[in-house]
């Protein structure tokens, strides 16, 4: 079984990166599809507009971008089917999740990779 890696969309490709996955919902600026050598994009694992706009503005904590992140998550119905596909490919070797936020700590991948 694989393991989940969280890496910015910007740094560089790495063949350690096992199954790579864009989990922003836009297409991160000055990357071409080349370069950024994704293999899935499920849009439905993003935070919604209103939400990411919260939390980029401070308006929410992140405790709280946690839990309302999670509940839009467990809302979702088509968010069962991409977690089933990221499952399987678990069983087959390590994905990461890309992200394009400067702050590596305290963003949504974090939370999905939990």
């Amino acid at each position: 079984m694989g393991s989940i890696h969280l890496k910015r969309i910007y740094d560089d490709y790495a063949e350690t990166d096992g199954y790579r996955v864009l989990v922003d919902r836009l297409w991160p600026r000055g990357v071409s599809k080349e370069k950024a050598q994704v293999d899935y994009w499920p849009k439905e694992l993003t935070p919604s507009k209103s939400l990411r706009q919260s939390l980029h503005n401070d308006e929410l904590d992140w405790e709280s971008f946690k839990k309302a992140y999670r509940d839009e998550l467990e809302q979702d119905d088509h968010v069962d089917e991409a977690v089933r596909h990221l499952s399987e490919q678990l069983n087959h070797g390590d994905v990461t999740l890309l992200f394009a936020s400067k702050n590596t700590t305290v963003n949504h991948a974090q939370v999905l990779k939990g």
